[in-house]
């Protein structure tokens, strides 16, 4: 049967921000490609103005995050949910509940599709927020859950989270990767970079991200070869990072880089491949990490260690990372990089997440 899906709650497509708008780009595609009708709506300030991409149906709402911050998101949350509340969707899916329940909550009910919500990480644990915010979102972690049809997780961990704190069930479904080929070699030239001779941390620059112990780490070891930080760093917690590691010229902030292509051929020949997401379920930078064979460094959390399966160095502190930068010189991590390959290949291939999405829906909706 050909499905009419609805995608909220990501900052739209193409991709020039993260996670969610990846995976709402990917999914997109797939389900276009498999016959079904799929919408995604976009924020007013996302550049792309069309009202298609490759196949997928684009439904433009205001945002007014200009002009009044993360606020914008409960509003602009709010009149997708009641848009999407009003068309014959079968399937309406929230990428996230943070600023999308009271939506969820008000307009569920009063549509005849399916309203399914995947819960992300763990958002009221982020470090970045202060404990009002901490509480109110406790409490749209739970509204999302009463409110929603289905939940989703895309982690094991968090699947657990769930069921042990809220004796609430969801269906595990992952994000994906694709194994790319990665060729164009200039593009280390252009970063004036030699193969597997510089580390990397791409992430967004915030404190549950452990940016600053990688750092710490990486400034008291004995190397001194680059590290790249990709990541926007025009951000109070960015300049705070950019002024306490200054003095270390091989530390090298570059921005954000979301050109596919050249973050591939980074993640590839980089020798040291930085992970340290700790509250997030299946990161899809992780993936893509894997997907080259990239050798990682991860935070030692449930979240990345079911992903990586014991083919991964882990840390938690500074001492941890020391150590492991100090003692890596002469070892072969050809195992680490061909292991997390086979991962993504096994578990984690696009063709399958995909698959098992439009299986879980048809169950659903039969």
């Amino acid at each position: 049967m050909i499905m009419k899906i609805a995608i909220l709650g990501t900052r739209g497509i193409p991709n020039n921000y993260g996670g969610f708008e990846q995976f709402a780009e990917y999914l997109g595609e797939g389900l276009v490609r498999k016959g079904h009708q799929v919408t995604v709506y976009n924020p007013s300030f996302h550049p792309y103005k069309n009202k298609a991409y490759k196949g997928i149906n684009i439904i433009t709402k205001y945002s007014p995050e200009n002009r009044i911050g993360s606020l914008a998101n409960f509003y602009y949350d709010w009149i997708c949910s009641l848009d999407a509340s009003k068309r014959d969707f079968d399937i309406v899916y929230h990428a996230g509940y943070q600023s999308a329940a009271p939506g969820i909550k008000h307009f569920s009910s009063k549509s005849n599709s399916i309203w399914l919500t995947n819960m992300d990480g763990i958002e009221w644990k982020r470090d970045k927020w202060s404990k009002p915010i901490k509480w109110l979102t406790k409490i749209m972690e739970k509204i999302a859950i009463k409110n929603s049809d289905y939940l989703i997780s895309d982690n094991v961990g968090i699947q657990k989270y769930y069921r042990d704190i809220h004796d609430a069930d969801s269906f595990f479904l992952a994000y994906g990767a694709n194994i790319p080929k990665v060729e164009n070699m200039s593009i280390l030239d252009s970063y004036n970079l030699a193969n597997y001779d510089f580390s990397l941390i791409i992430a967004r620059l915030e404190p549950e991200n452990s940016i600053e112990i990688i750092l710490e780490g990486y400034s008291l070891s004995n190397t001194n070869k680059k590290l790249l930080v990709v990541g926007n760093h025009n951000t109070k917690y960015g300049k705070y990072l950019k002024n306490k590691f200054s003095q270390f010229g091989y530390i090298k902030f570059v921005g954000g880089i979301y050109n596919k292509e050249y973050l591939d051929t980074l993640r590839k020949y980089t020798k040291f491949y930085f992970h340290g997401h700790t509250v997030g379920g299946t990161n899809p930078s992780l993936l893509e990490a894997m997907a080259v064979g990239a050798n990682i460094i991860a935070h030692d959390n449930l979240f990345n260690k079911s992903v990586l399966q014991g083919k991964a160095q882990f840390f938690t502190k500074t001492d941890d990372l020391v150590y492991i930068i100090n003692e890596s010189k002469d070892k072969d991590f050809s195992n680490y990089r061909n292991s997390v390959q086979e991962i993504i290949r096994d578990k984690y291939s696009w063709d399958k997440v995909i698959s098992q999405h439009i299986e879980l829906f048809e169950k659903i909706l039969s």
